[in-house]
């Protein structure tokens, strides 16, 4: 298992698998922390959690090292994602209480009430583009709700699972409740296989969902999948055209490109799609590759170079069909992890561009006759995670949004992530929430409790 880093081609750090013993150690242990730990009080979990927020906001520079030497994010990015972190950890520890109290139902009973309480091991399977966020979305309300988590984290940034256990650990969660196995995805199934892990979560490709849930199904447990994503970012005629390119171009940048909610499929009404192209083209050039390490570095390399190679082919695949580039970039020669920002237009089905989700920073421009047809060509897609609408009408904005078929849909913002919303997807973009209230009732058992009424109780003795 390598830390490789994406920049400079070399290996920072080897690490061994871990075998069948230890990964049975590490269940075992995590198994027998939980019916401890769901006993715990909120108030001391939410010590804990805060303590890790901390740590977090601590360590951030050693995190956003790790981020820029596994996978290529920029280091001003790395901060970013690490400070985003411990405000998650923040918000549950100050809100998983109230999320999680007893819910008063109005019932003939004395008293009806639904009960939230932990299920036991939730395992996690997370991937490289947020090495930390991804995690930290599960783990923090997992945590507080009194469940145990295990991380299986993708086996190119090691280090940053092992940092991330760390920080819980030093935090003073008592570390069986979480733990980091070292080990590969032929592994996945013999875990969810196992009757101590009861939950799983899972970010990552549709082709990765679907074997996680085909897995979980059989086994009757509980999943939540954030699959892929291919937002559309919906530009009207009467949109602040600077705004929504400049935008468009910080949107399409997330991460080097490499975001589920990162816009990919920029939907422009006809009479301004020349205009947009133009400035969104200024805006894309204007961003700064370079080394990860390098503070000034606004775009790193793809997170490994067959991903560069792979994203490069579904662009020649898409012009030899009919695209048009509108601005060059890409590889500079096969087999190199950077890849600077393309645009391309004339993009219809029957290509790859039209159908397929382009994971790097590759802008797709679909032109549209008017509004009605550009949310016809956004939900022309099999994913459904994110989107946006671009219109100084805000009132119109929010009934297009509605109809967009998308878990989140901002009107003249780029999407993005918060604690207080919740984050999820439909059709092939997966199913269940993250975050907010929804994503810390994922992994709860939700309790019907009845007590009956006195003279109802008599009622039963008499019969």
């Amino acid at each position: 298992m390598e830390s490789l880093n994406p920049y400079t081609g070399r290996v920072e750090r080897r690490f061994r698998p871990f075998g069948q013993a230890k990964v049975e150690q590490i269940v075992t242990q995590a198994h027998r922390a939980f019916g401890e730990w769901r006993t715990t009080t909120f108030a001391h979990r939410a010590r804990l959690m805060h303590r890790a927020a901390e740590l977090l906001r601590e360590r951030q520079e050693e995190l956003a090292h790790l981020m820029a030497v596994e996978m290529g994010k920029p280091v001003t990015d790395g901060r970013a994602e690490a400070v985003k972190c411990a405000l998650c950890c923040d918000y549950y520890a100050e809100h998983a209480e109230q999320f999680l109290a007893d819910e008063e139902i109005k019932t003939e009973a004395q008293r009806s009430f639904i009960a939230y309480e932990p299920i036991g091991i939730v395992l996690a399977i997370m991937p490289w583009n947020f090495p930390f966020w991804q995690v930290v979305r599960f783990a923090a309300p997992a945590l507080m709700a009194g469940n145990v988590g295990l991380l299986k984290h993708a086996s190119n940034v090691p280090q940053c699972a092992l940092a991330l256990e760390k920080i819980f650990h030093d935090a003073g969660f008592p570390p069986a409740t979480f733990r980091t196995l070292l080990v590969g995805s032929e592994v996945v199934e013999q875990l969810i296989e196992d009757d101590r892990v009861r939950a799983v979560t899972l970010t990552g490709s549709e082709p990765a969902g679907a074997a996680v849930a085909a897995a979980a199904g059989r086994q009757i447990k509980k999943t939540v999948l954030e699959l892929g994503g291919s937002d559309a970012f919906i530009v009207l005629a009467d949109a602040d055209l600077e705004l929504a390119a400049k935008t468009a171009a910080q949107a399409r940048m997330i991460n080097a490109g490499q975001s589920c909610i990162a816009a990919k499929r920029f939907i422009v009404e006809k009479p301004v799609v020349k205009e947009f192209i133009s400035k969104m083209k200024t805006h894309l050039l204007a961003f700064r590759p370079g080394d990860p390490l390098d503070a000034a570095t606004q775009y790193g390399p793809l997170a490994r170079a067959d991903l560069a190679d792979e994203l490069t082919q579904q662009v020649e695949d898409s012009v030899k069909q009919g695209a048009k580039v509108e601005l060059y970039g890409g590889q500079s020669k096969s087999g190199t992890a950077l890849f600077r920002p393309m645009i391309l237009s004339h993009v219809r089905p029957g290509q790859r561009a039209y159908s397929e989700e382009f994971f790097g920073p590759v802008a797709i421009i679909l032109e549209a006759k008017d509004a009605d047809d550009a949310i016809r060509l956004a939900n022309d897609s099999r994913f459904g995670l994110g989107g946006s609408v671009w219109t100084r009408d805000a009132a119109r904005g929010q009934e297009l949004a509605r109809r967009v078929e998308a878990g989140a849909v901002f009107v003249n913002s780029m999407v993005k992530s918060s604690p207080e919303m919740p984050f999820g997807g439909v059709k092939k973009s997966g199913y269940g929430r993250e975050l907010s209230h929804l994503g810390i009732r994922e992994f709860v058992n939700q309790k019907s409790i009845w007590v009956a009424k006195n003279e109802e109780t008599h009622a039963k003795k008499v019969e």
